[in-house]
């Protein structure tokens, strides 16, 4: 079992990354592998809405976001993480989840259906719920099961050492990751107790405008 961990800060090493640290420590301790992936400091386009990832099963802009819908299909959870930004997620995470999720739906790759997955927001003091709210929905669209900690999946600092400060912060991240690991190891045991993902229906599409 893996867990994905992307870091939507443009600091690879920054207070993000050390909150995702926490969560990796956390599931190696609970048998459950992870890996985080960087997006950097590239430039990360926003979703143009042509509709191409339709046809061609991705996205015709070329940057991280094909390479990162490839890698996460073999993987079993995720966790995003974004620092707060104007009360809300950063950017680079909003226009990058935008497309990968997009691509996963419209490019018909189902890479995160009914895969659990979890958001941290990381702030100097305020905007983290509302940044948790925004992540949130990438999951509820996916039939993904929100993953929760003890407390909003909060930490708060302006520095690596402010972070680890943050000593309910920091113990909500490895809360977080040990329902993460619990909620994994219940898939597996219903997956070998013979219990199926729930049954699946053509999708409706309906439009408010007649």
């Amino acid at each position: 079992m893996k867990v994905l961990l992307l870091n939507g800060s443009p600091h690879k090493n920054g207070c993000t990354c050390t909150a995702l640290e926490e969560i990796a420590k956390t599931l190696k301790e609970e048998g459950i592998e992870s890996e985080i992936y960087q997006i950097g400091i590239d430039t990360i386009a926003g979703c143009r809405g042509c509709g191409a990832c339709a046809k061609l099963g991705q996205c015709v802009i070329k940057d991280k976001v094909n390479e990162f819908v490839e890698h996460a299909k073999d993987f079993d959870g995720f966790i995003f993480g974004s620092p707060v930004h104007y009360a809300s997620a950063c950017g680079s995470i909003t226009s990058f989840l935008d497309r990968a999720f997009f691509v996963n739906f419209c490019g018909g790759k189902k890479v995160f259906e009914h895969k659990p997955g979890a958001a941290i927001a990381i702030a100097r003091r305020a905007g983290t719920t509302t940044t948790l709210d925004q992540l949130n929905k990438y999951f509820t669209i996916s039939q993904m099961p929100i993953i929760s900690g003890r407390y909003w999946n909060m930490v708060h600092g302006m520095s690596k050492e402010e972070v680890l400060q943050d000593a309910e912060g920091m113990q909500n991240m490895r809360v977080l990751a040990r329902n993460m690991a619990w909620h994994l190891k219940c898939r597996a045991a219903a997956e070998k107790a013979g219990i199926p993902l729930p049954k699946q229906e053509e999708i409706t599409f309906t439009n408010f405008i007649r």
